[in-house]
């Protein structure tokens, strides 16, 4: 009797086969295939929001410190596992609303590259790693990698479909990891560091939630139900309000806090800033972007050589500045 086409099997819920008989998952294509998609799933581009676990090393002037930058290097990549572990829960808790919006639909999971159960495994073996390693990294690594870890879960399953509530779970993330790169250290968590973290990550998230807005102008509480809660003008309003925050903090930072009576030269990264935060502004009102900030950036030369310029006078301050 002859095979019923491939169309037909899959919507029976049998596997494909290959020449042979047998599934398809067996043949090297296949597992080379799940292999891509599982390493598009860890979604390494969003690393770059584990940087802010270096933000201690500068808020608290640890920037010269060899053994201090290794050890934030290492609490970076245990996060990195971490978060990869979470993006590929959120992608099997989201993949029905994620199949209705016109980027995500993309994802491995979404998409049916990647199944659930094995998306799952994944994302479980490793939580597993993440969290052992931030254990032989002590304890209050550990606690701050766990909030994170349980957080970010609390965040996917529930409450990132509450109003304004969303965008302060964003930002306590960012701040837990500033918070778990000072642990890891073993420095004081200064108070710059909470507040400037926070701030920007509200930033982040608000420009996020705009570009949303616009992207999913019909319908955007199909793709996510707090979003119906959110206007353009509200979402606009609250940008200016925390732009404006962030200028003022960061400049009583750099001319007023505790690292900068020790570093004048903190006063010169300023500008750098300032432009950066307006360079933002302009990709997600003019260009549009924003939905996706760290590729926004990423692919943002003005932003990337801003952002080098601030890295080399922060060093530049604490290897040569009094």
């Amino acid at each position: 009797m002859p095979e019923p086409p491939l169309a037909s099997r899959r919507a029976s819920g049998r596997p494909p086969t290959n020449g042979s008989g047998g599934p398809s998952g067996s043949t090297p294509t296949h597992r080379v295939n799940r292999l891509s998609a599982l390493v598009e799933g860890l979604r390494p581009r969003q690393w770059v929001k584990n940087l802010f676990l270096f933000a201690g090393l500068v808020f608290t002037g640890n920037v010269g410190n060899s053994r201090a930058l290794l050890t934030a290097w290492d609490g970076f990549a245990l996060f990195c596992v971490l978060s990869s572990a979470l993006y590929l829960f959120n992608d099997v808790w989201d993949r029905q609303e994620d199949r209705r919006h016109p980027v995500k639909r993309r994802r491995p999971v979404a998409s049916g590259r990647l199944t659930t159960g094995f998306a799952l495994l994944a994302s479980l073996a490793l939580t597993v790693a993440g969290l052992v390693g931030a254990w032989g990294m002590g304890r209050g690594f550990f606690y701050a990698a766990a909030a994170f870890v349980a957080l970010t879960l609390a965040y996917t399953v529930a409450l990132k479909r509450v109003v304004i509530l969303d965008l302060l779970l964003i930002a306590a993330n960012f701040v837990l990891r500033a918070a778990a790169g000072a642990l890891a250290i073993h420095v004081k968590i200064s108070p710059w560091l909470l507040i400037l973290t926070t701030l920007i990550a509200l930033f982040l998230g608000l420009g996020k939630r705009r570009n949303e807005l616009i992207v999913l102008d019909e319908n955007p509480g199909r793709h996510r139900r707090s979003l119906d809660d959110y206007t353009l003008p509200f979402v606009d309003q609250m940008l200016s309000v925390v732009t404006a925050a962030t200028l003022v903090s960061y400049a009583l930072y750099a001319f007023n806090s505790e690292t900068a009576t020790r570093r004048h030269g903190m006063m010169l990264t300023s500008p750098f800033v300032l432009y950066g935060l307006f360079r933002y502004l302009y990709l997600i009102h003019v260009k549009g972007k924003g939905g996706s900030p760290e590729t926004s950036l990423l692919e943002d030369p003005p932003s990337l050589i801003n952002f080098a310029l601030w890295t080399l006078t922060v060093l530049a301050v604490f290897r040569f500045g009094r």
